[in-house]
């Protein structure tokens, strides 16, 4: 039986774009056997992670007008290469530097995917299933930060930290050979000659598009500040065990992944629809991080509450996702996710110094709450996003 091109097409992109978040996550397991090699600071190793993601988030609104000027597939392809190359190298390195440069290599090559992923599913996945294709998307993201902790623990115990980060590169090369291979079934978006007007401070001086970055800042801000602390929130709190609160993670974060699926459905199912049930998916969490700050809990009752608040704030996701694509100016898709979805690496960055300074300052009960309410103001950015319109786009001249 054949397997339909749109199949094959969120195949090739799905599983790229799940190794784009676990290269983001694959150096932290292996902290501990890098700070024995280099003989560095968990700090330097902490700075290892953070340029990745610095250079991923500052690089892809840049990469966003190299993608919507000259295509897609060749960005997709050759910033894959070398974000896997930039892992594969590390198993090479002799000194601490060269970590540090292959991690800047790593982070260019990942600032490339979400401007070129987007811009190939608009033009290859069919309109009346394009929800559900940006659900997968997302959902192989969760994937990918998902495997990363246990498979790099796994590899660095079966052949050590260099074979570990050789094969992890080596997964990202057969993905790039997988997409070179079928790049004709890959269609770039739809370009209108008269759209090439658009300048990088019509870009900047949009309010749709910046409302549209304050939503997706601000909500990697609160699942951010949810990933950080809520195992330490729940022990000091709550009175959790530590397996509790990890267990509750857990459970929020596979329910999160979930809901981006329900969100995908509701995206094409209900398309008029989209910002009533993007707003109820964002009210819904806010409301329940609050409740399991403030109301004392059976873990049983705690498990149910937090697979509710992943799974509404996953589903918000796609809509999230769509409405976007439908404000970018035909032929932008690529500047214009990479600009707005830079707010997600922006966003995780902020969190963690206001949160530790509550919990450095014994306000740990204040740490949910606070998430919960900048979710909640985020519901103002994508409802005045949305009334705003379209993203205006000067014509050309003829």
């Amino acid at each position: 039986m054949a397997v339909s091109r749109d199949v094959r097409v969120n195949a090739l992109i799905g599983t790229n774009h799940g190794l784009s978040h676990f290269y983001q996550l694959c150096l932290a397991p292996l902290f501990l056997p890098l700070h024995d090699a280099f003989n560095v600071s968990y700090a330097q190793l902490g700075l290892l992670s953070a340029v990745m993601l610095f250079c991923t988030g500052a690089l892809q609104t840049p990469m966003g007008f190299l993608v919507d000027r000259f295509g897609a597939r060749p960005f997709l392809i050759g910033g894959s290469l070398a974000m896997a190359g930039g892992m594969f190298f590390m198993g090479f390195a002799t000194d601490y530097w060269q970590l540090l440069a292959l991690s800047a290599v790593s982070g260019v090559g990942n600032a490339v995917i979400h401007p070129a992923d987007y811009a190939i599913l608009t033009g290859s996945i069919r309109k009346e299933v394009i929800g559900r294709s940006f659900a997968m998307h997302s959902f192989s993201g969760n994937i990918g930060y998902a495997i990363a902790p246990a498979l790099m623990v796994g590899l660095d115990a079966a052949m050590g930290w260099r074979g570990a980060v050789i094969t992890a590169g080596l997964l990202g090369m057969v993905a790039v050979a997988a997409i070179a291979l079928q790049s004709r079934i890959l269609n770039d978006q739809v370009r209108k000659p008269k759209e090439a007007g658009f300048r990088t401070r019509d870009l900047f001086t949009s309010r749709t598009l910046w409302l549209f970055f304050g939503f997706y800042m601000l909500s990697a801000m609160a699942i951010s500040g949810m990933q950080n602390w809520l195992i330490t929130v729940l022990h000091q709190v709550n009175g959790f065990e530590l397996a509790i609160g990890s267990t509750a993670l857990t459970i929020f974060l596979v329910a999160n992944s979930g809901g981006t699926l329900l969100g995908g459905w509701v995206a094409d199912r209900m398309p008029r629809h989209m910002l009533m049930m993007s707003v109820v998916f964002t009210v819904i969490p806010s409301a329940l991080l609050v409740l399991v700050a403030f109301i004392h809990l059976t873990p049983a009752i705690l498990f149910v509450l937090l697979a509710l608040a992943g799974f509404t704030m996953g589903a918000s996701r796609t809509p999230r996702d769509v409405m976007l694509k439908e404000a970018s100016p035909p032929g932008q898709i690529g500047k214009v996710f990479g600009f707005v979805s830079s707010g997600l690496p922006f966003g995780s960055a902020i969190t963690p110094l206001p949160f530790g300074w509550l919990m450095d300052h014994a306000h740990p009960q204040l740490v949910l709450p606070v998430a919960g309410l900048i979710l909640l103001s985020s519901v103002l950015c994508i409802g005045s996003a949305r009334a705003s319109g379209p993203a205006h786009v000067p014509v050309a001249a003829e």
